[in-house]
Formats: C-alpha cells, structure tokens, sequence
C-alpha cells in the first residue's frame, strides 16, 4: 500500500497528532508520555506564543489507512535573525518502524522547507530551547523524564540512513544523592553568604512565588541561556505562558532562590519530582483521576529531575551554582531521596557538567539533534 501524507488542518487533526505516540511507544516500558495539556498548548496557534514570530505546519503519514507516523515542521524567526541561519526545524517526529513512513516524512517537511527560502533542517528542535529537543541515541533501556523526548532505537537509524548528520549532543547525568553534604561544601556556602550576602529567599507557594519572582527568574533564564544553542529571546506572552506551565505546581523545596543583600534575584535552580511513573500511569491526562498518581508523586519523591539552573552572569564565578545545588542536595536528603537526573547538557558545556565534580554520577543517556542541507 501507498503512504500518504495528510496535512493537519484542524482540531480533530491536531487530537489525532498528539495522540498518536500512544499507538507505538506504549509497548516501551521508559516511554514516559507528555501532559496533554501541554502539547495542546503547544501546538495550537492561538495559544502558543511562538507564533508571534514562527510558521508551522504539522503533518500526519497513513498508511494501510492508518496513521503511521507525524511530523512537525517549524521556521523561527527570531532564530535566523538572531544566528543568521536559515534553518528550518523538524520536531514532534513518530513513525512506526517501517523506512519508507520516516522517509516520506522528513522528505515532506524538507520540501515544505526547501519552499520557505530554508538551506538547511535541524532537530528534534520544538519552537524554542523550552520545548523538548533532541533524538535519544544512548539510554533506550533508561527510564524517560518528562522534560526530555524518548523514542526507539530505529529513529536515529532511520535518519542516519536519510543523511542527517550531528549537530550537536547533550547528556543526561544521574546523580547520587550524597548520605551527607560534604564539609567543604557546606563551607564555600557559608563563605559565598559571607562574602557576598547572598541568601536564600524564603518563598511560600507557587502563587507568590509566580507573583513576586516569575519576572526575574526569566530574565536571569534568558540571559544566561542566550549563548546557547538554538536559543532565542523569550517574549512578554512566552514569560506568561512558561511560567503559568513551569511554576504552577512547584516544589518550595526543590526551588531554591538566591538573593543579593539587596533583595536582588541572582540565581535560581529548579528541580521537580520526577513524574515519569504518574505520566505512564495516568497516560499524560490530569482528568478524570490522573491528578491522583501526579498528586502522590509530587508529595512522596523518590527522585528528582533537575531541569534548570540559572544565574547572572556577573555572578557565574561567585560559587552561587554551587549554592544552589548545595542547597537542593540538603533537601534530597531530608525528603530521603536517593537520586537526581539532570536535563540534557550540551557535550561541549564544561561547566554545567562540572556541578557534579565531587557527586556519585553517571552519564546514561545521550541525545542529538541532526542538520541536513537542502
């Protein structure tokens, strides 16, 4: 039988998109599925402030009179203008194992790229650095997060075989909770608080925090991020959208913030109880019971996904980083968690994967996003 390609062109198209990793991955025990809601908002172009200055279009692959794969393809922008690279990007890719499904994929979105001015395609990227990127290649057999993609070994075969090249990796850490924080540690925070004044903010909820922090933590996250790759400057509707997404159910403990002495957010990291097992549970929906198996994890850790840590730069060889994470080790161990597992790293990124020096770690999984010339 034929492979066809279908457009999406409505929300019953857009349902049948999101839904579809279900029909392949569920059979991958550390698939770990995404919230719907936020794919929903994501990918729906009157609530995604990306769209302000990206174009997409989404794509399902039928075959035998089923849907067999989808396919997402994205032009940011502020991207070109800001790394004047005409870069398309592919994201939200699935297909079932069969070549010809991924090959009419990705030759559709290269067309769709080729016809919009793009000389080259790169990915699993989503809109912006906030979305999941990156193909895993190493880690098959390693439990999913949510924050970051999972797919089957045949993926990176698929595109290796269609002439997609690396453009970069990350890595993925996990990290041994220590059964004590360490002396020294303890003492370079006590003498950064000297020297410095730097402190711990006393937060209550999310709601104040979202309130009187939300600004600040995303103005520290879109500088010290600005250098990375693939990375663009966040809008005033973005902020709004991240942080109703990202702070909303936060956890005061795994959040820690650092003042100046003057009251000044300087640096902040933020870590989540890991909701790999509640999203397998309860398929990536909240209703009707899934904010049940959500609710117990998030009150009754186990471990924690470290998503990110941000600090102003005039403040990146102060020690704070290392505040920081002294800090969220503290209450890992006071909550009587044992491990922690950290987002990807760009491989190149030294002093991001420096923070576990002196920690119990292994490297586990590595991702990748690919480029190809058009």
């Amino acid at each position: 039988m034929s492979i066809e390609i279908r457009r999406v062109e409505n929300r019953s198209d857009l349902k049948k998109f999101i839904n579809f990793p279900f029909s392949i991955l569920s059979k991958y025990p550390n698939w770990v599925p995404s919230f719907y809601t936020d794919e929903m908002n994501t990918l729906d172009r009157k609530r995604n402030a990306a769209f302000d200055f990206s174009e997409a279009e989404y794509w399902l692959a039928y075959k035998d009179g089923k849907i067999a794969g989808r396919i997402a393809g994205i032009i940011n922008h502020r991207y070109i203008e800001k790394w004047g690279n005409k870069y398309a990007r592919f994201g939200w890719i699935d297909f079932i194992e069969d070549f010809d499904v991924a090959k009419a994929l990705l030759e559709t979105v290269e067309a769709w790229a080729r016809s919009k001015g793009m000389v080259a395609i790169q990915g699993p990227l989503g809109f912006t650095d906030m979305d999941k990127e990156g193909m895993l290649i190493e880690g098959f057999d390693e439990l999913g997060t949510m924050p970051m993609i999972y797919n089957p070994p045949y993926y990176p075969e698929y595109l290796d075989r269609l002439g997609y090249k690396k453009d970069v990796d990350w890595l993925e850490f996990e990290i041994k909770v220590p059964d004590a924080i360490p002396e020294r540690a303890l003492r370079i925070q006590k003498l950064i608080q000297n020297r410095t004044g730097a402190h711990l903010v006393d937060w209550k909820n999310p709601s104040y925090l979202k309130k009187h922090y939300a600004d600040e933590i995303f103005e520290i996250l879109d500088v010290a991020y600005s250098g990375l790759y693939g990375t663009t400057p966040l809008n005033e509707r973005q902020v709004k959208a991240y942080v109703s997404q990202y702070l909303s159910f936060v956890d005061k403990r795994f959040l820690p913030l650092i003042a100046d002495k003057n009251g000044r957010i300087i640096g902040f990291g933020i870590a989540l109880p890991s909701l790999s097992r509640a999203l397998q549970q309860c398929r990536g929906r909240i209703l009707p019971f899934g904010w049940i198996p959500i609710l117990h994890a998030l009150k009754h850790p186990k471990s924690i996904d470290l998503y990110l840590v941000g600090v102003r730069p005039e403040y990146k060889s102060s020690g704070i980083v290392a505040f920081l994470m002294t800090s969220i080790a503290e209450s890992c161990l006071k909550a009587g968690i044992k491990t922690a597992e950290s987002s990807g790293e760009l491989e190149n990124n030294a002093a991001v994967q420096s923070l576990w020096n002196g920690y119990e770690k292994r490297q586990h999984k590595r991702r990748r996003s690919y480029i190809k010339t058009l």
